[in-house]
């Protein structure tokens, strides 16, 4: 009797132990730090960030939520050519989430890297078409048959093509320049180029770089957009952690929106060396309403921004893959975040097509 009973119990406890690994299994996973990577600059000898991100980090909250579960949070500030590093991050797992553009997020996906937009950015971020100060132009019809640069495969090369694309004219009718901001702005300093399509072109006019002769200011379909985008592998095998950091985001992206914290914001923002007047100037759009800039939704704007990108990423040769937006976008996180902030209602969403 004795023996069936010692038996019995030996199975039943290797029954358990089985049942148990798996969660045994998953809590050992527990990831010992959480990586975020964000574009930065030089801040008294030191890399720094601003914007939403910055927020996060002031805040706390985040940081002091992971550590309640053992887990470290990490920021990596990415310089220079940020998408391509970013990129080359996410592929060999060094991050687990960052904030950046559209189209190399669409190119490291097409490659078998897979990410998700966690975080929609807002209403986009603009772009602009300069000339040098003396030019006779005054639109794109002007440039026709003149260079101009632009950093090619960048987000805001898409916003170039549309412009071309709404004047009824194409790519073949211009010369465009593959240089980055800095040699761009160099290159129309010295008439190597006629015109210079990029992002921050408030910040160039005002220094006499340029003069701007068109924006997506007051076109939200013509803007690029940055998102916060998450490791899918990450993201599944962790959902409670990677609700942190979508309600970390969303409660900056509330702070932000708020009339009474705008002060607070673009001063922060003045922080990479810009001017207050000129942070002024680019977050001046009397068409978006302020909340808006910090829209977490994923609506109609959002969907057809990112199958233009896909379509564009295709049609440059880009990417070979055929992708999907719907498989880009994973908006079950802000939305279990949105309610648990009550903040369902806060924002306008735009309707889908």
């Amino acid at each position: 009797m004795n023996a069936r009973l010692l038996a019995g119990a030996a199975s039943l406890a290797v029954v358990i132990v089985v049942a148990l690994t798996p969660c045994l299994a998953r809590a050992q996973a527990q990831p010992a730090a959480l990586r975020i990577a964000t574009t930065g600059f030089t801040e008294n000898g030191k890399s720094a960030f601003a914007g939403v991100a910055y927020r996060v980090q002031q805040e706390g909250w985040l940081a002091a939520e992971l550590q309640k579960r053992g887990t470290r949070l990490e920021w990596v500030t990415v310089t220079g050519d940020t998408g391509a590093t970013m990129n080359e991050a996410f592929a060999s797992k060094r991050i687990d989430f960052a904030a950046y553009g559209d189209l190399p997020s669409v190119i490291l996906n097409a490659g078998g890297v897979r990410t998700q937009v966690v975080v929609p950015a807002g209403r986009g971020t603009d772009v602009f078409l300069l000339v040098a100060p003396g030019s006779q132009a005054r639109s794109i019809r002007d440039l026709k048959g003149k260079r101009i640069s632009v950093h090619r495969g960048r987000p805001w090369e898409l916003g170039l093509r549309h412009l071309i694309a709404d004047n009824g004219m194409s790519v073949n009718d211009f010369t465009l320049v593959n240089m980055d901001i800095k040699p761009g702005a160099a290159a129309l300093a010295t008439g190597r180029v006629d015109a210079l399509f990029v992002l921050s072109g408030d910040a160039l006019e005002d220094r006499g770089a340029g003069r701007i002769i068109w924006s997506s200011k007051g076109r939200p379909e013509r803007k690029m957009r940055a998102e916060l985008w998450g490791r899918q592998d990450f993201t599944q095998a962790n959902p409670a952690l990677t609700q942190l950091v979508v309600t970390a985001w969303l409660r900056a992206q509330y702070w932000a929106a708020q009339d009474a914290n705008r002060d607070a914001f673009l001063r922060d923002a003045t922080r990479a060396g810009v001017p207050e007047r000129v942070v002024r100037r680019a977050y001046d759009d009397p068409q978006l309403a302020w909340k808006e800039r910090f829209s977490p939704l994923y609506d109609g704007l959002v969907y057809r921004h990112y199958r233009e990108v896909l379509a564009f990423a295709r049609q440059q040769q880009l990417v070979r893959r055929e992708l999907k937006a719907e498989e880009l976008l994973e908006p079950r996180f802000v939305d279990a975040g949105l309610r648990e902030l009550g903040l369902s209602d806060f924002w306008r969403q735009e309707k889908h097509e």
